[in-house]
């Protein structure tokens, strides 16, 4: 059979739909066109989208940047402190571990001995709170008041690539939607020039540091209709590829085609009613828009030299970690959903002083730069930040150990990351470990990952045990079917107790 047979009998088909079949297929999307068209735009922005009843109740938080530290930072290197580590300096605690079931990586399991390495860092205390914050971090020690550090965070996965998944998707397979691919679905736009969810991509400035791989997996909408995927903005060259006209297409004959193209989809629509295509004509519109959104988005030029000041030198460093920052900023005062910025380099398996000194530099005053610039603005109320890593680190040295050189291996049962904005309580340190950071010491405030996914939704207004979508045959959810707990003890107020039921 050739091509032209094959066009026939496409065409064929196409033509054979009935309409009580066409209907059947296309019913509830021409609705939803019907409906969206009656709507103001900004009653459907300020409503979340076009999903009856989401949000599930009132939003303190109407848009979230996660600052995503790839390859996991040394909690020890800075914010768990552990003072008496020093006096315990190469102690070999192999029958700990042994009696603690402590699972090793292929990295570590053949060592003879496992040392004790005590951190090279000196900590303080900062803020009204006495947060202990690694002399590492100087700046972001100055907002330890509008923080909360969850000290006792813990996964289910030992190796980077599992435990990204699970951080960002909500599962270790592939295939799982993203975290910011929900908040799009559940919550919508609020702006219809720019996408839902965007993703940076950060430079990290030591050329020694082990840099973790990382995929589309992290950001893609998976089973979710394709709009609501990240959209990347590219740290150099165009922010977005083939976003400019090719030479010759003025804006009125690119108009013209879309509206053909999207002519044709429509009609492909119609016949097949795949809704595939529907997110194709989306797409080709939201790119359209882009086309003018984007260059404003990009113009840096208008931002303040105190701006530049407040994120440090680097802001003006395309690519860098201030840069994304505030670049970040941007988005989110344009009614960017959710922001998710990859900080890559934090694998410190040797060489760990060295590493996590340019890599604290890099991230350290951008960190607060945002905090800062959000409070200014007062966006920080309805902006939820988060920022760590996959899991934690050990408390033996992998390889060589002397008092400035080691290196930590992967620990998945205690971790630190923080939280800020959208009445998350700041100047909080919730949860605490045991002398080694191995075992959390504090049951009752243990946090999984699945627990902080529960608690960024119920901040966004948003109860993880209604947020599903329906895929091969299951009710599939960001927190999954294991039991997840909304963490309400870290925040000043919360409905999600009164609407659970």
């Amino acid at each position: 059979m050739n091509f032209t047979d094959i066009f026939k009998g496409v065409d064929l088909q196409n033509k054979a739909v009935s309409r009580r079949q066409f209907f059947r297929q296309n019913a509830m999307g021409l609705g939803a066109a019907a409906l969206a068209s009656m709507i103001p735009k900004e009653l459907m922005a300020a409503g979340g989208g076009m999903i009856p009843g989401l949000p599930h109740f009132a939003p303190k938080a109407k848009r979230v940047i996660y600052i995503s530290l790839i390859g996991a930072p040394s909690q020890f290197e800075t914010f768990d402190y552990k003072p008496n580590l020093k006096k315990e300096f190469k102690k070999n605690i192999k029958d700990y571990l042994v009696a603690s079931g402590q699972r090793l990586t292929g990295m570590t399991a053949s060592q003879g001995s496992f040392p004790v390495a005590p951190s090279f860092v000196d900590f303080k205390q900062h803020g009204e709170s006495g947060m202990w914050v690694s002399d590492l971090l100087p700046h972001t020690a100055k907002v330890a008041d509008d923080i909360c550090l969850i000290k006792s965070m813990h996964t289910d996965a030992i190796n980077h690539e599992p435990a990204n998944q699970l951080i960002y998707t909500g599962n270790m397979q592939s295939g799982k939607a993203s975290m910011g691919s929900w908040l799009s679905y559940g919550l919508g736009s609020l702006n219809e020039d720019l996408p839902t969810f965007c993703v940076l991509h950060a430079q990290h400035s030591s050329p020694f540091s082990n840099v973790q791989a990382i995929s589309n997996r992290l950001w893609n909408s998976s089973y979710l209709p394709g709009k609501h995927s990240g959209v990347n903005l590219r740290s150099s060259g165009d922010p977005v590829l083939f976003l400019k006209d090719a030479p010759g297409i003025d804006r009125e004959m690119r108009r013209s085609m879309l509206d053909g193209l999207s002519g044709l989809n429509q009609k492909t629509l119609e016949h097949v009613g795949d809704p595939e295509i529907q997110t194709r004509i989306q797409q080709y519109e939201m790119a359209y828009r882009m086309q003018m959104s984007v260059p404003e988005l990009t113009d840096m030029s208008k931002e303040s030299e105190a701006t530049y000041d407040l994120y440090g030198p680097d802001s003006k460093k395309r690519g860098s970690f201030a840069a994304c920052a505030l670049m970040a900023r941007r988005l989110a005062e344009r009614g960017v959903r959710f922001t998710q910025i990859f900080h890559r380099g934090w694998d410190a398996h040797g060489n760990l002083p060295r590493d996590m000194k340019a890599q604290c530099g890099d991230i350290d005053q951008g960190c607060y730069g945002l905090i800062q610039d959000l409070k200014q603005r007062g966006m920080l109320e309805d902006t939820l930040v988060i920022c760590g890593g996959e899991f934690g680190r050990t408390v033996y040295s992998q390889g060589q150990l002397t008092e400035t050189n080691y290196g930590r291996d992967h620990h998945p049962r205690a971790f630190s990351l923080w939280l800020a904005g959208a009445g998350v309580k700041g100047g909080t340190t919730y949860g605490d470990t045991d002398d080694y950071s191995f075992n959390i010491t504090t049951p009752d405030q243990k946090v999984h990952v699945r627990d902080l996914h529960a608690t960024i939704l119920e901040r966004c207004g948003l109860d993880h045990h209604r947020l599903s979508f329906g895929y091969q045959g299951l009710e599939q959810k960001l927190t999954g079917v294991e039991p997840a707990r909304v963490v309400t003890d870290i925040l000043k107020s919360s409905d999600y107790k009164n609407k659970l039921h």
